[in-house]
């Protein structure tokens, strides 16, 4: 059995984990908030949204193929040669690809950039609770996992005050992209400051670094893999075939009331922000929902909230106004909750030697199905006539498999990490 990390080591991994996936979640958040004066910049200024959606909606695909790469990628490189030399490396190529992205002078430069950054942006997430959730005693998971959870939701929020305090319009939205390259000075902290996991590392001891991608499909943790494959993919189809189009719906209504850009770029930003407060709320409560309840009561509720609020929030919504943005809280709070519900319950399907591997297939596999629920929200604003609206009240129904599919898992409360 491991030695129980002391109090500095403990710190020191949440630290490094936190800032690590939240600015992480401020790469992730920076698109959306960019996307609609950037490929009106670049597309020209008479674009659609039907064009406007469309490029969105395949830059976001490209990000999420990206980060499901990404994640198996680094996942891996977590197991094999350790969790932090894998998190220094993860953002070390998030931060910097970003930051390419103030030449791109074409719709595909973005798509680029978006792809080649989520490489990082995907192992990021696996690797950070691997770590955390390794060094820390068990009675403080749920609350570790609500921490980890707001963490990229925290970078999302800091995505919305930036382009609030400078406004972000098609003449002004590249500095963005160098403001993203930033965290590459947080290798330097991780790579001196963390240790490593020692549960990795006596598990390496004892059973050789095995062949962890073969295992997680294997007869033991296949099942488990596959349902949390379905469970991040729920998630991760909603939010980003749905709810991260919020802010760029909000830009749309504010233009068409006749407002300049820069009042639309204001509200853009407001979206994200209330957006981002209702996530990191989401991302505490559900751990301890999922403490109190159970894991798979926790889930349940979190996708029936959630299929509810969007509902009522694409279908009962057309200008930008008050009690949209009570709306867009409402959602983030539901929807994200998940990603805080993520960190409390993968962690306890895999034993140690392959932790990192599972989280990451599990979490990024999801991406790839995401990509698709991406590709559709596009096509489908498209097919609406430029309808935000309705195109994410089609696609956020994806909640309502929730509600049956996690009366199939493992119930892990209470139980301590599988060695």
């Amino acid at each position: 059995m491991s030695k129980p990390a002391d109090t500095r080591t403990q710190w020191m991994v949440l630290v490094a984990a936190f800032l690590g996936w939240l600015f992480d979640g401020y790469e992730m958040g920076l698109f959306p908030v960019i996307a609609r004066p950037a490929l009106k910049d670049i597309l020209g200024p008479g674009a659609g949204d039907e064009a406007i959606g469309w490029w969105m909606g395949i830059a976001t695909a490209a990000f999420l193929l990206g980060a499901a790469g990404g994640g198996a990628i680094f996942g891996w490189l977590g197991d094999r040669i350790g969790r932090v030399k894998s998190m220094a490396l993860s953002i070390l190529v998030y931060s910097l690809v970003n930051g390419l992205g103030w030449f791109a002078t074409e719709a595909w430069h973005l798509a680029g950039v978006r792809f080649l950054s989520a490489l990082g942006m995907g192992g990021q997430w696996s690797l950070a609770v691997a770590l955390v959730m390794e060094c820390w005693p068990e009675r403080w998971r749920p609350m570790l996992a609500g921490a980890i959870g707001a963490a990229a939701n925290v970078g999302f929020l800091l995505v919305g005050v930036t382009a609030r305090v400078h406004h972000v319009t098609p003449e002004s939205w590249r500095w963005m992209m160098l403001v993203a390259a930033a965290p590459a000075f947080l290798v330097v902290f991780v790579i001196w400051a963390v240790p490593e996991s020692q549960k990795w590392r006596d598990a390496v001891a004892t059973s050789g670094h095995g062949q962890p991608l073969r295992e997680v499909f294997g007869p033991a943790l296949r099942k488990k893999t596959l349902l949390a494959i379905a469970f991040a993919s729920i998630a991760l189809i909603g939010t980003w075939g749905s709810v991260q189009w919020l802010p760029v719906w909000a830009n749309q209504m504010v233009t068409a009331s006749g407002a300049d850009a820069v009042a639309a770029g204001e509200a853009t930003a407001n979206v994200h922000m209330i957006q981002a407060l209702g996530a990191i709320t989401g991302a505490f409560v559900a751990p301890l929902l999922g403490a109190r309840l159970g894991r798979r009561w926790s889930y349940f509720l979190i996708c029936l909230l959630s299929v509810s609020v969007c509902a009522i929030t694409f279908r009962g919504c057309d200008t930008y106004s008050n009690s949209f943005l009570v709306l867009a809280f409402s959602m983030s709070v539901a929807t994200a909750s998940m990603y805080g519900w993520f960190p409390l319950y993968f962690p306890e399907l895999f034993p140690t030697r392959v932790r990192a591997t599972g989280q990451g297939v599990s979490y990024n596999s999801g991406r790839v199905l995401a990509a698709v629920g991406a590709l559709t929200q596009g096509q489908l604003v498209a097919a609406f006539g430029g309808s935000y609206a309705q195109a994410g009240a089609v696609v956020s129904l994806v909640y309502v498999l929730g509600l049956g599919l996690i009366w199939l898992a493992p119930e892990t409360k209470g139980k301590p990490l599988p060695d």
